[in-house]
């Protein structure tokens, strides 16, 4: 969106305003606080996780309202409203309400600045006409959660508002399947495990996420390292690259990359999170492939239909920039 979905990009507009009602919806309350918002984009903004009360994320929108000053994080909305592209998809599902793609490497989830052609919105919007829903705002219609633009694989779109607001409720309430399939430098300590930490703005660098001991958002990684490649000399050493599954049970940005590089195992390619060289055999592969990019794939996606109630599951390989490096690392077995 993100690999992550997430509300704090560089450009959001940040809104606060007093709430002097309580008892009442929490909704209902925004809405008189707040009358530049429709009801229906709060409650999408609620179920984000875009909302907030002396710090804490508020995502219900049938709570009680209490007084007090409420802020909301506005993601950032290109100037120009973003034009239908004639740019091919790779559609797995699609009906009244939603629409499953499998996005490839190197396209932007949605306009911004500096990037506002050739991203998936202008895709669907070429693909599904006027039917996107309109409550992520003019640049950003459909737009439930998103990955990185170098990152490929199965993504979520909504139609309706109807769908965009029941798929928003199922990630904030993280009811959501995702694994991710990852080739990294080196390995993990240990095989497998759970990250549990707090990502957010790097103290150091503020385009950078880092995991944080005060602040942050919660951020949780399942993790497994499905193999290993290039078994190290000495018996001490660590093998110089792996395949790891990760399953998200949370959305921050870049929270894969980040949790990765948290346990020594950065990401092959990732030219935010990837510091320190990779082993020479390694290096050499990836400069022989021209592999610039985080080498990250959203495998596998699994929801229930926010209208119909369907149980709906979707899984794709890795590219073939993907494959390519992960034979290429075999070889070194």
């Amino acid at each position: 969106m993100t690999d992550e979905d997430n509300t704090e990009d560089a450009g959001a507009e940040i809104l606060s305003a007093e709430v002097t009602a309580s008892g009442i919806r929490l909704d209902k309350a925004l809405s008189d606080a707040f009358p530049t918002l429709s009801r229906a984009r709060l409650q999408a903004l609620l179920a984000e996780g875009a909302v907030s009360k002396d710090g804490q994320v508020l995502t219900s929108g049938k709570a009680k309202a209490t007084c007090g000053t409420y802020t909301i994080t506005l993601p950032p909305v290109a100037p120009a409203e973003p034009q239908p592209e004639n740019i091919p998809l790779t559609v797995l599902f699609e009906d009244a309400h939603l629409i499953v793609v499998d996005k490839p490497s190197g396209m932007a989830a949605h306009p911004a600045p500096g990037c506002e052609n050739g991203t998936l919105v202008n895709a669907l919007l070429y693909h599904c006409g006027d039917t996107l829903s309109g409550i992520g705002g003019v640049a950003r219609p459909g737009i439930v959660h998103r990955l990185d633009k170098d990152t490929s694989g199965v993504m979520v779109a909504a139609k309706t508002d109807e769908a965009h607001q029941g798929l928003s409720a199922l990630f904030a309430t993280h009811d959501i399947e995702r694994t991710y399939i990852a080739l990294t430098r080196g390995t993990p300590n240990a095989l497998s495990g759970r990250i549990d930490t707090q990502i957010g703005r790097s103290l150091h660098d503020r385009k950078k996420m880092a995991v944080l001991k005060h602040g942050g958002r919660q951020a949780i990684t399942d993790y497994v390292v499905q193999k290993t490649y290039g078994q190290p000399a000495k018996a001490s050493g660590a093998p110089l690259a792996s395949r790891i599954a990760c399953t998200l049970h949370t959305g921050r940005t870049h929270q894969i990359r980040v949790h990765m590089a948290s346990v020594g195992a950065p990401l092959l390619g990732d030219p935010v999170y990837g510091s320190g060289a990779a082993a020479i055999p390694v290096r050499a592969i990836l400069e022989e492939l021209n592999f610039t990019r985080q080498a990250l794939h959203a495998a596998i996606l699994g929801f229930v239909h926010p209208v119909t109630g369907e149980a709906l599951r979707f899984e794709t390989a890795p590219p073939a920039d993907m494959q390519a490096l992960e034979t290429r690392l075999c070889a070194l077995d």
